[in-house]
């Protein structure tokens, strides 16, 4: 093999399918970082790294943001930017939401028989397309505050696919019957609906997880470090951010009812009555085959939600390790006791476990650079009055161009050390935590690179299916954000 053929297959092996002009970018910060350590020193160094590594976030749609995020916080560590002792720091303080991560996340994949079950009821009994959105964007709020706003839209995107393959199969079969090459304007009019009802079901689901999301100590991870660092249990923690979150639920009820009601934003789209019987005739058929064993399963599954709930609510043990209890349980108690059953549960969360452990190298370096520190005293010097409401702005505006975890993750920590130093008071710590938490949680439904959740809706395979692409789903999530932003912001203000 000759020289030129093997650098060629070093390029095509580096980030793998990336873009060459990523590849090319990510490659100039990696040599662009130690010549301004050289020029202009740590500083300087430590916010271009910051800069570069939230770049890798917002493309997270070209590449997934662990390997060229990790590569950056390699180098910091190479360069003396951060120190490893300070990165295992930051994990062993967030070793809480590590366990959430690892165990809480596989917990509910085994409880996913439950919760799509319960969703496909809820699609097929109500047939008021107002109240079946409404119905998806308070049940998914109501489950993503108990569960992980990644699961539930794992499970959204199931229901929406597993509807979807039903009706491609049954009309292939009448195409095959029929020695048709194509479906007729009716059916293709009729399929066309079917997309945009199911996408919009998804879409206010997804809203749903954030809203749901924000109100309790397990619904993104955020909420367990914020919880962690001012020592909330799980109660504690709704009542704290009650006066936002609720405010922001009911205003999302009457986005959802509105936007429904006037079809605007590419709402409105209801399900076709020739493929509503054709979803009910296969649900029948499926509940006609579902055995005892099968019935035993969903039983036991509800059992332990109801154990989940309890454990949660009452603060039993960490949250991690309620969700190891969730996996032992589920899986003595249906049948899964092959190791090789039991690891496709971990595939979903321990990828972005990784992710962040590289954020916490990045914000190793924020503190042992104090980066941060100018932005959070010029704050901090502001009227008392004013501090929660610019906290919510500046969480909230990063949020939409970054990821809410590490964005809340660099402004709680900075704020613990403000209290810690004793330069804001307690009360002046909670609030400050409630603004984070909210402003992290609410405006970044702006798109898809704000949560996990909305991330992992856009990378499915169904998103292509039913046309949700990065724009549309920017524009379907423009009323939302509108609405939900200007009352959070409002409540920030006046009810802190």
């Amino acid at each position: 093999m000759t020289t030129n053929s093997l650098s060629h297959a070093f390029a095509e092996n580096f980030l793998g399918h990336s873009p060459n002009w990523y590849k090319i970018t990510i490659v100039a910060f990696l040599i662009a970082n130690p010549l301004l350590l050289m020029t202009f020193g740590p500083i300087v160094t430590g916010w271009a790294l910051l800069i570069q590594f939230i770049f890798t976030l917002t493309m997270a749609l070209n590449c997934y943001p662990l390997q060229p995020g990790g590569l950056l916080a390699l180098e910091a560590l190479f360069i003396g930017l951060a120190s490893p002792e300070a990165v295992y720091a930051e994990a062993h303080h967030n070793f809480t939401v590590i366990l959430l991560l690892m165990f809480m996340v596989a917990g509910i994949v085994f409880m996913k028989d439950l919760l799509l079950f319960m969703f496909t009821k809820v699609l097929l009994s109500v047939r008021s397309k107002s109240l079946l959105s409404f119905v998806f964007l308070l049940l998914s709020a109501v489950l993503s505050a108990f569960l992980d706003a990644l699961t539930v839209v794992a499970v959204l995107i199931s229901v929406g696919a597993g509807f979807y393959q039903v009706y491609h199969s049954v009309h292939s079969q009448r195409l095959q019957a029929s020695n048709a090459t194509q479906l007729s304007t009716s059916d293709e009019e009729n399929f066309e609906q079917f997309r945009a009802f199911l996408g919009n079901l998804l879409m206010h689901g997804a809203i749903g997880t954030a809203l749901g999301g924000v109100c309790t100590i397990v619904g993104e991870p955020q909420n367990l470090l914020i919880a962690h660092k001012a020592d909330w249990d799980f109660v504690e923690f709704f009542l704290m951010m009650a006066p936002i979150s609720m405010p922001v639920l009911v205003t999302g009820i009457i986005t959802c009812f509105v936007i429904e009601k006037l079809g605007v934003f590419q709402y409105g789209a209801k399900l076709p009555e020739s493929i509503r019987e054709v979803l009910i005739n296969y649900e029948q058929e499926q509940q006609a085959k579902r055995t005892q064993k099968d019935k035993a399963k969903l039983i036991v599954q509800g059992c332990v939600a109801i154990f989940l709930i309890i454990g949660l609510a009452f603060h039993l043990a960490e949250v991690g390790l309620i969700g190891l209890a969730v996996i032992v349980l589920l899986t003595a108690f249906t049948g899964i006791i092959d190791e090789s059953q039991l690891g496709y549960a971990f595939e979903e969360a321990l990828p972005f476990t990784a992710l962040l452990m590289v954020f916490f190298a990045i914000v190793a370096v924020i503190h042992e650079q104090q980066l941060f520190t100018p932005i959070i005293h010029a704050v901090l010097s502001l009227d008392l009055d004013q501090q929660p409401s610019m906290f919510f702005v500046a969480n909230g505006l990063l949020s939409m161009i970054s990821d809410n975890v590490f964005v809340a993750t660099v402004y709680i920590n900075e704020v613990f050390t403000a209290y810690e130093e004793g330069s804001i008071s307690r009360d002046q710590f909670n609030k400050l935590a409630i603004a984070i938490n909210t402003g992290t949680n609410i405006p970044s439904v702006a798109t898809p690179n704000g949560q996990a959740a909305f991330l992992f809706l856009l990378t499915s395979a169904l998103a292509p299916l039913l046309k949700l692409s990065y724009g549309r789903m920017v524009w379907m999530a423009l009323p939302y954000t509108i609405t939900l932003s200007t009352v959070g912001f409002l409540a920030t203000t006046y009810l802190l």
